[in-house]
């Protein structure tokens, strides 16, 4: 070898060596770069995440010119006619829907310039994910594409808020990675899950959608796992993960502690369905109040009965109709009595006379005549008439109205016959029946709300007046008595009326009314745990307020009890191992 191709050949192998360390610098360059920033080289296959910078550096203050906004919004139009055939399971008509969207999303990237080119980035980014999106090949792929799409429009939206006008946002927590979307109707539409669960999901915001992670394999509570069942179907019970045979969702793991303590499984979907409400366990004054049913009656002190003390027969009756009302001194009828006129007469004759010895029978017949009901002003008259009168005006004795009226014109009275019963309703009687057990509380002088159901929104105030000693033997309660002032005559006689005997008990621990199941001798109730998980927990309770219950053990402040659709979570629990509420017998799984 002359000394002259020494020089090449070491030349060549230099050039040689140089070309590969270029080609191995291309070929690892990257994978050496994300192995030490800890970044992925790219989005994967389906509803992975979009490693992009520019998705990252768009920021609320990322406003479109009014050119790209239009653009922007056509493409938001194309993608509910996407997400419309996706929650009917087609992808018949997709091509050209995807199309009218990637052209779009690149008319508006060409709109924004290149002064925001990290948004024109992003929306050339839109617009090659919209275009792969119609070349996609069934409802599967096109689903993991879409969600893609669904990533960069929302992440667009959150940096310019005009965009969000007229949308809603769902998420659905069964779909594993990007699970949101947004469409115009407020009822939602899951494109995810299309036909088979088209419901599924709830409300959502806006912001970068970030990847969810995988139902399956997430275990509640500690422990091995007893068995995987379906959220939506939890007869469902499988030893190993899997998916529903019903509806093809991913089974979950419960543990073996959730199993022995009852707890179940209720995701957000079938708590819609069937109106599953919560309350929180708080610590509140206590309204001890009791209500019962009470009637308005007349007040028995006002009441005045009208008898003679003669006998005679009705000349004339002034008042002839139960109800009417009179006032005390109007003439209520005319009496002819022959014992009441011969007694006139013998009392004008003891007047006639002027000797001493006289004067006491004056005094005499004229308290005969005050005896048998006149007034001093009739005998005053009959006196100044000198004779007798033959049918004497009888008058009220009392300001009323007239309850009973046993007497017509013409008819013969005897002495001691009640004529008429008049009654003032100027103080009326609330008579309310209270529980045998209610019975202790109530106290005399305590203060009483009363309301009438033909006068909503009125309450009058009143005291417990009297409390009868006995009970009423057929229905078990106890009469109260409370006293009411009836200025305008709204109370009336026989009307219904609630009554609330006020009492307050102080600050206590309450749990809703409607949360507690009674199951024998055991109350329980149904405790949120979160992340749809459901416990039931045996209660001691204490006193009963108005619509709540003191809790005496077994809660604590704070907690989050289910208070509707709790009787039919209790009947898909199977409470056969812990609670023991429904037979006993140990939990057995359904297939």
């Amino acid at each position: 070898m002359s000394p002259r191709n020494v020089p090449r050949r070491q030349r060549l192998v230099l050039a040689l060596g140089l070309v590969g360390l270029v080609l191995l610098a291309v070929l690892l360059g990257k994978p050496l770069l994300a192995w030490f920033t800890g970044r992925p080289m790219g989005s994967g296959a389906g509803q992975g995440v979009s490693t992009d910078a520019h998705e990252a550096r768009l920021s609320a203050g990322s406003q479109l010119s009014p050119a790209a906004l239009e653009y922007v919004r056509a493409a938001f139009q194309a993608y509910e006619s996407v997400r419309e055939l996706l929650a009917r399971d087609s992808v018949d008509g997709i091509a050209p829907r995807a199309g009218e969207m990637a052209a779009a999303l690149r008319a508006a990237a060409d709109a924004a310039g290149s002064q925001h080119a990290d948004l024109t980035a992003h929306l050339r980014q839109g617009a090659e994910q919209a275009g792969r999106l119609g070349a996609a090949k069934d409802v599967q792929q096109a689903r993991q594409i879409f969600a893609q799409v669904s990533q960069s429009l929302i992440t667009l939206a959150s940096a310019d808020v005009r965009l969000q006008e007229g949308w809603h946002v769902f998420e659905c927590p069964m779909v594993e990675g990007i699970n949101k979307w947004f469409q115009r109707e407020p009822r939602l539409e899951n494109p995810y899950m299309g036909q088979r669960m088209l419901a599924c999901g709830a409300g959502s915001e806006w912001g970068v959608p970030v990847p969810s992670s995988s139902p399956q394999g997430q275990v509640h509570g500690s422990g091995e796992v007893a068995h995987y069942t379906c959220p939506m179907h939890p007869a469902v019970k499988q030893a190993g993960p899997g998916q529903c045979p019903i509806c093809g969702m991913d089974l979950t793991p419960v543990s073996r502690a959730d199993v022995e303590s009852g707890v179940i499984v209720v995701d957000d979907v079938r708590r819609q369905r069937i109106g599953v409400k919560t309350a929180r366990v708080e610590m509140l004054p206590m309204d001890l109040s009791i209500r019962a049913l009470g009637r308005v009656t007349y007040d028995e002190k006002a009441l005045v009965d009208v008898t003679l003390k003669l006998d005679g027969y009705i000349h004339e009756l002034r008042v002839n109709a139960m109800g009417e009302p009179v006032k005390r001194g109007d003439v209520l009828f005319t009496l002819y009595s022959p014992e009441l006129y011969a007694a006139q007469q013998e009392y004008l004759l003891a007047r006639q006379s002027q000797s001493a010895a006289n004067s006491s029978l004056v005094g005499a017949s004229r308290k005969r005549l005050e005896l048998w009901g006149l007034t001093p002003a009739q005998i005053d008259r009959v006196a100044q008439r000198g004779e007798p009168i033959e049918n004497m005006p009888f008058l009220s004795p009392a300001s009323g109205y007239v309850l009973e009226k046993d007497v017509v014109e013409g008819a013969a009275v005897k002495a001691g016959e009640r004529l008429f019963r008049i009654a003032s309703l100027e103080k009326v009687w609330v008579e309310a029946d209270v529980y045998e057990q209610d019975l202790p509380q109530v106290k005399v002088g305590q203060p009483v709300e009363v309301t009438l159901p033909y006068l909503p929104g009125k309450q009058y105030a009143g005291r417990v007046g009297y409390i009868y000693p006995a009970l009423q033997g057929n229905t078990r309660t106890g009469r109260i008595r409370i006293e009411l002032p009836n200025p305008g005559l709204e109370l009336k006689p026989d009307m219904y009326a609630d009554v609330r005997f006020v009492m307050q008990g102080g600050q206590r621990l309450q749990v809703p009314e409607a949360a507690v199941l009674y199951t024998g001798p055991r109350r329980l109730v149904f405790v949120d745990l979160g992340e749809g998980r459901l416990k039931p927990q045996e209660v001691k309770l204490g006193l009963r307020g108005e619509d709540t219950y003191e809790v005496v053990e077994g809660l604590k402040a704070g907690d989050v009890v289910v208070t509707s659709g709790n009787f039919l979570i209790a009947a898909e629990s199977r409470l056969r191992s812990a609670a023991d509420t429904f037979g006993g017998g140990g939990a057995h799984a359904a297939h």
